[in-house]
């Protein structure tokens, strides 16, 4: 078995058990902030993570000023979030998924690393920064020609070469005097981030299909994730009423740690690699 870098013991005992448990299996796979950290993007929670007052729905829709906060903070930090590539472990996740070992993934990511990375069936629970749409008509605009027309309206903004990236792309505006907020160009309405804000319901459908995933599959990779929200612990008590062994990786501890069949205390990267690499093909 390949092993893991400077690896102790402990960590390595943990992957052998976790390809013991998922070989044979159809995996269906839980993804959270952690498994973006190395293609730049900071999590929420993790050591070091920048300390972060969410904007919630409520102050977003009410208040025209949170709205032009956000949106200048939000397009200052837009190229280097859409700059971002897949690291390893986006790619090991789409190699196992070539190979018919996953399922599918259901990311509490709004980066769309998965789907660049190959990944086919992702189901992005807290939707999407690739799209932005109105909330009054419901026309669904790009964000790249989004972000184009907020600089042809606002010639002035000047993005900085290095910027201090928020995990939702977003960056503390030092100033929002003068910015015009994009309007839809349809009938003028306001526009939003095709994301779910704090405060904000997962659309039914949406956790519907991330939970037919696991329930059509045999176990369940949970990978860098806390487990804080509780989607994930949702998703984690329906494969553990079906009696599906459990695996977490994440840096650190997680909110469900005693309920995991294996839990592995390490980077996504390189031991979502290493399962790649061992995994076997499911038998015919």
């Amino acid at each position: 078995m390949t092993t893991l870098t400077g690896g102790d013991p402990q960590t390595q005992a943990a992957i052998e058990a976790a390809t013991s448990v998922l070989a044979g299996r159809r995996i269906a796979v839980l993804t959270g902030a952690g498994v973006s950290t190395d293609s730049g993007i900071p999590d929420y929670r993790g050591q070091g993570a920048p300390v972060r007052t969410p904007m919630t729905v409520e102050q977003f829709l009410a208040s025209e000023s949170a709205r032009r906060r956000y949106w200048v903070g939000s397009h200052l930090g837009w190229t280097a979030f859409a700059a971002a590539a897949p690291n390893a472990g986006h790619r090991a996740l789409a190699a196992l998924e070539e190979r018919g070992l996953l399922t599918g993934v259901v990311t509490q990511n709004v980066d769309g690393l998965h789907v660049r990375a190959g990944n086919r069936r992702v189901v992005e629970l807290h939707g999407t920064m690739r799209r932005v749409f109105c909330v009054h008509c419901g026309q669904v605009f790009d964000r790249r020609d989004l972000a184009a027309r907020v600089e042809e309206e606002n010639p002035w903004i000047r993005v900085p070469e290095r910027i201090a990236l928020g995990p939702d792309g977003d960056v503390l505006p030092e100033s929002t005097d003068g910015f015009r907020i994009p309007v839809c160009t349809v009938c003028t309405g306001m526009l939003k981030p095709d994301v779910v804000f704090f405060g904000e319901y997962i659309p039914a459908e949406k956790f519907r299909e991330a939970e037919q995933l696991v329930l059509t599959s045999q176990a369940l990779l949970i990978a860098g994730s806390s487990l804080v929200v509780n989607s994930g612990i949702r998703l984690l008590e329906r494969a553990r009423r079906r009696r599906m062994p459990v695996v977490i990786v994440n840096r650190g501890s997680t909110r469900a740690d005693a309920r995991a069949t294996v839990k592995i205390d390490g980077g996504t990267s390189e031991v979502l690699g290493i399962l790649a690499e061992t995994l076997p093909a499911l038998s015919s």
